[in-house]
């Protein structure tokens, strides 16, 4: 579904929100007054740049960080490395896998899911709509390449499979750890491979081979990524995240509104996707597409499922593989407050 075919969610204006908006008025640029006193923030996103983080480069780009008191930078990671590098308080805050938090809380990481990015869970298993693989019962004996035995795109898996009565004994799993599998599915190394619904079945349909997408999220409730801080920066610098949040929210308020001016903050902080306009807005507006949910749609960008959560904790606590080591709490694992009233 595009995003022209779906209603704007309400964007919660807090308190918080609004005086970045005054702010941006007031500076007309969005630049701080006083950058000396800016509080320094580093932002850890996922792996390389890309159209996918558009919503911060454009909030970086029209000042709304700025005109907040902010002095943002960006660190690409790995979706592990995010949550290691906050719990040892090396970043501020990161864009994280909602499947990543909870068994890292229940590890006794000190982290919290502050902000929903992703409403819809993105991970998708895809293939190529030739191979005749349409539902999770059709990948039995199927040969499925996924990064590893770890992750978000693991937990979906197991899902995917238990609800056709399958394991992962019942598929040929065929390792990726350079995220190579949706080349291997294009070269017919692997009948399917696991990826992002905004991203892999994407550019194989620009490229002129039709995709079949098993999507999980009418299976298992799992939680999309989303922002996430650690307890120690929910205690230190608490203001400073909380108008974090609400700037970037806004950048993607815009962005819902007008994809064109996120595809163009996107390529202003990372040229070369300009090579390629028609495959970046396209995945743009798959990510647009996601960032949205029933949830969302009711209760603004952002707002967190209190209820989803606490399914999404019973069910990985259930996986045969799971990774959650211990019990966990919904309390223990998303926090509200940085998103206002």
């Amino acid at each position: 579904m595009t995003p022209s075919s779906r209603v704007r969610p309400p964007v919660r204006l807090t308190a918080i929100a609004t005086a970045v908006l005054v702010l941006a008025a007031c500076t007309g640029s969005g630049s701080a007054p006083t950058t000396a006193t800016a509080t320094k923030l580093v932002v850890g996103l996922g792996y390389i740049p890309s159209v996918q983080f558009a919503q911060f480069y454009l909030a970086q780009q029209k000042g709304y960080y700025a005109a907040a008191g902010l002095d943002v930078s960006f660190d690409y990671q790995t979706d592990v490395d995010v949550v290691t590098l906050l719990g040892q308080g090396t970043i501020d805050v990161g864009l994280s896998d909602g499947t990543s938090v909870i068994p890292a809380v229940a590890q006794g990481v000190p982290l919290r899911y502050v902000a929903t990015v992703y409403g819809t869970f993105p991970n998708i298993v895809f293939a190529k709509a030739s191979s005749g693989i349409a539902s999770a019962a059709d990948l039995k004996g199927r040969r499925i390449g996924t990064p590893g035995r770890y992750g978000s795109s693991w937990i979906m898996l197991q899902a995917l499979l238990g609800s056709a009565g399958l394991s992962t004994a019942d598929v040929d799993l065929v390792l990726y750890p350079d995220y190579g599998q949706g080349v291997a599915l294009q070269q017919g190394a692997v009948d399917a491979a696991t990826g992002y619904t905004n991203n892999e079945p994407v550019q194989m349909e620009l490229s002129g081979t039709p995709a079949s997408v098993i999507h999980v999220d009418q299976i298992a409730p799992l939680p999309g990524p989303g922002l996430i801080v650690s307890t120690k920066g929910l205690s230190e610098k608490r203001s400073a995240l909380a108008r974090f949040v609400a700037a970037t929210l806004h950048a993607m308020g815009d962005i819902v509104a007008d994809p064109a001016a996120g595809y163009a903050a996107a390529s202003a902080a990372v040229p070369e996707l300009a090579k390629d306009p028609a495959t970046q807005q396209a995945v743009l507006a798959a990510t647009i597409a996601t960032w949205q949910s029933a949830y969302t749609q009711a209760h603004g960008l952002g707002a967190i499922d209190r209820d989803g959560w606490a399914r999404s904790i019973a069910f990985m606590s259930g996986l045969p593989d799971h990774p959650v080591a211990g019990t966990v709490t919904v309390d223990q694992v998303v926090d509200e407050s940085l998103l206002g009233g």
